[in-house]
């Protein structure tokens, strides 16, 4: 910028990742048989009917919703996190919905009173929003999988240690003993950590209790964090688990000071969940059986995508939960995705995960089961 010139108007955010994803779509737009789009992970699949007649028969909602969420809402979610988490005794009050999780990942650290000079901690490889929120509030988001790792004037600022299990891309889950070390860090900090749990019901193998596995464990969870909450919060999000993406339905849960806090500034700034979606929300959280229905139809899409990976030269690393394969082939990151949408497949750039994200893709299971087997046929066509 020009000395004397006025500073532009809008906030200086990188460019948005996915942008550059353009010329490949275009490139995989020319197969014969149509694109196979596991990049972006958006479901396919319907929402189930339950959820749509709930958000049906809230449609008659003449009046503002309130920002806290109603009691109903709030008290199903708490049955959810005690019947499905292993989280008992959570207080409704200190429950509260969102507008979708990605809101409340990039505006969190603003809404905490984060400011320059802050440091926002999240993992090495990591959601890209998560750097995002950082910005907005003026804070330095620093990449580290353990606090550490980190000098001892970093570690001074930490305010904010976000983590993500089971985690996005890489589909690794932190187990309990891992879990309470970083809580048990940040609080000697002083720091909140905020835990996007997003995939919590999606573990596969020994994180599949329909296989004899593990449930995924929660921050929350008393084994991790004592009879206490303090500087917690679990984030969560239907929109996998109950295909309702285009719902924005999400909430939060944890610290009964922090939680007080986020509901009165949401109050002033308007960030309320819509009355039909919260009505929608209280459905979903109340009824298993979709859930399970729903990861049946991801855990057969896994099956057949996981050995045409292989065959076609991938290596498969972590992906023990959530909707993702991270894989590499040995190339780089832009080289396998050029590759890829010559067979007409889309996947997701490691490196939209940070620098250590270089050379791998992401590979969402979000197909229909006939693009799935169409993306499994077209591997075994991949140079090698």
């Amino acid at each position: 910028m020009v000395a004397g010139e006025p500073k532009p108007f809008g906030l200086q955010l990188p460019d948005y990742p996915w942008d550059a994803m353009a010329p490949y779509r275009d490139i995989a737009a020319r197969h014969p048989d149509g694109v196979v789009d596991l990049s972006i992970g958006t479901p396919v699949d319907p929402t189930p009917a339950l959820i749509q007649d709930a958000l049906a028969s809230a449609a008659d909602a003449h009046g503002y919703p309130t920002t806290h969420g109603t009691q109903a809402l709030r008290q199903a979610i708490g049955d959810w996190f005690a019947r499905r988490r292993g989280v008992t005794g959570l207080d409704p009050r200190d429950i509260l919905p969102t507008v979708g999780s990605k809101e409340l990942v990039a505006w969190l650290p603003l809404l905490l009173g984060l400011r320059a000079g802050d440091v926002v901690v999240r993992p090495t490889v990591a959601y890209p929003t998560y750097d995002v929120g950082a910005h907005l509030a003026g804070a330095t988001p620093v990449a580290a999988d353990s606090l550490d790792e980190l000098p001892d004037d970093v570690r001074a600022r930490v305010r904010l240690v976000w983590i993500n299990s089971p985690g996005n891309p890489t589909g690794e889950v932190l187990d309990v003993p891992a879990l309470k070390t970083v809580v048990d860090d940040a609080r000697a900090l002083g720091a909140v950590v905020a835990s996007d749990e997003c995939y919590g019901e999606l573990g596969w193998g020994a994180w599949d209790p329909a296989d004899g596995g593990e449930p995924v464990p929660s921050v929350l969870d008393p084994r991790v964090c004592g009879d206490s909450h303090t500087n917690l919060l679990a984030v969560y999000s239907l929109s996998k688990q109950s295909n309702v993406a285009g719902y924005r339905a999400a909430f939060t849960a944890g610290d009964p000071a922090i939680v007080a806090n986020l509901v009165n500034s949401r109050k002033h700034a308007g960030m309320i969940v819509p009355y039909p979606v919260q009505e929608a929300m209280r459905a979903a959280v109340a009824d298993d059986a979709h859930v399970a229905a729903q990861k049946d139809l991801y855990r057969r899409r896994r099956a057949v995508l996981v050995p045409a990976l292989e065959r076609a030269g991938f290596t498969v690393s972590g992906s023990v939960a959530g909707l993702y394969l991270w894989v590499s082939n040995g190339q780089g990151t832009w080289d396998t995705i050029g590759m890829l949408a010559g067979l007409g497949i889309l996947a997701g750039p490691g490196v939209f995960y940070g620098d250590a994200g270089n050379g791998f893709v992401r590979v969402a299971l979000t197909g229909t089961d006939e693009r799935v087997d169409a993306a499994a046929a077209r591997l075994a066509d991949a140079p090698r």
